[in-house]
Parts: structure tokens; C-alpha cells; sequence
């Protein structure tokens, strides 16, 4: 049914919107190093992440060195540590209601109540989209402000990082996926009223005129 192509196509984009946001959240590309100015013949790029920041060198060679403390953290990393983590453990239980809610499995018989868990899993998905949105928003929004902020210096100065653009990536699938289960299986409503009840007539009896109507 059309319905079952629906929940596979829902499931699909949300549990791939998943796995991009977490390849966002590991990667340190956060912020990069802004080539404007004298940068542009700067031998070495810097990318910050929420778990660490690497530096590149011009002939390619890497080194990456994990956050000793989170108070190194700027604010917006700071956030973004949290709601990722949130976001991948909202991932991972809206996968879960998405298996028990399938109308191709076994765990649930009701079909009535495969609907409404497969309605909650969109909903986390949607949540999950949310909590990993505000993050990459946040941080893009820092990062032009502190471009074009004069007083800060141009080796200081940040680019948007590849990190962000899965970022908005997996927001998207998300919210697309979740979108779909929620709309793919509407519950069915109920009789409120019960099944319609039986009128029982009673068959008329006859009986003879009496002799005390004459």
C-alpha cells in the first residue's frame, strides 16, 4: 500500500538526516580559517570543531588536539556539544518507535496503535532536527557577525566550515522524514458512540372481547 512506501520513505530520510548530523557533530569543521588579507598566503589552516580543533599545514600535514577543558569552548560550541548529543540520542529513539511502529512488523497488532507510535517517531525526528538546527544556526550566526566585526583582526576571523552545512543537511532530512510519518499514518478514529443498539419489540397480544363490554 501507499501508506507502507510512505513509512519506508520516512524512515529512509530521517535515519539518513541521522547519520549526516552525527558525521557534522564528529567532524572539525565548525569554523575554518578565513583566507581574506594577508591570510591568503598564510601557510597553515585552522579548523575548530566542538570536540577539537585541527591545524592544516600548507604541505598537508595535520594535527588535531582534543578541547582539554569545555570552558575553552566558546559559548555557541558550548551549546552545540549539548544539543548534538541530544539530537543523535533522539535520532536513535525515533529509529526505534519508527521499527515498532511499521506496518511491516509484528511488534504491534492494533493497527491503531502502530499509527500513533509511528506519529510519536516522527515527532522525535522533528525534535531531533530542531535540537540539531539551533546549534549550526547559532554558530553561522556568529561566525558572520565576528566577520565583519572591524575590531577583531583578520587572523582571527572565521569561516563558515563544512561541518554546518551538514549541519543544515541533516536538519532538513529530518524534518522532511518526520514530516512524512506524521502525515503517512493518520490514526483511526474511534466509535465513540459504541455499536448501534437494538430496539426489541414485543409482539401485540390478542385478547378476546369479555363479555362486561356489552
Amino acid at each position: 500500500r501507499l501508506s507502507v512506501w510512505l513509512e519506508v520513505l520516512g524512515v529512509t530520510l530521517a535515519v539518513f538526516g541521522w547519520i549526516v548530523g552525527i558525521v557534522s557533530c564528529a567532524l572539525p569543521m565548525w569554523k575554518v580559517t578565513a583566507f581574506i588579507g594577508v591570510n591568503i598566503v598564510t601557510a597553515q589552516t585552522i579548523w575548530e570543531g566542538i570536540w577539537m580543533n585541527c591545524v592544516v599545514q600548507s604541505t598537508g600535514q595535520m594535527q588535531c588536539k582534543i578541547y582539554d577543558s569545555m570552558l575553552a569552548l566558546s559559548s555557541d560550541l558550548q551549546v552545540a556539544r549539548a544539543l548534538c548529543v541530544i539530537a543523535i540520542v533522539m535520532g536513535v529513539l525515533g529509529f526505534l518507535l519508527s521499527i515498532v511502529g511499521a506496518k511491516c512488523t509484528k511488534c504491534l497488532n492494533e493497527e491503531r496503535v502502530k499509527a500513533k507510535v509511528m506519529i510519536t517517531a516522527g515527532v522525535t525526528f522533528i525534535c531531533a532536527a530542531v535540537m540539531h538546527l539551533i546549534p549550526v544556526c547559532w554558530s553561522a550566526h556568529s561566525i558572520i557577525r565576528s566577520f565583519y566585526n572591524p575590531v577583531i583582526i583578520e587572523a582571527q576571523k572565521r569561516e563558515i566550515g563544512a561541518s554546518l552545512y551538514l549541519g543544515w543537511t541533516s536538519s532538513a532530512l529530518l524534518l522532511i522524514g518526520g514530516g512524512i510519518l506524521c502525515c503517512s499514518c493518520p490514526p483511526q478514529e474511534e466509535n465513540r458512540y459504541g455499536p448501534p443498539s437494538r430496539m426489541v419489540y414485543s409482539a401485540a397480544r390478542y385478547v378476546p372481547p369479555s363479555g362486561f363490554d356489552k
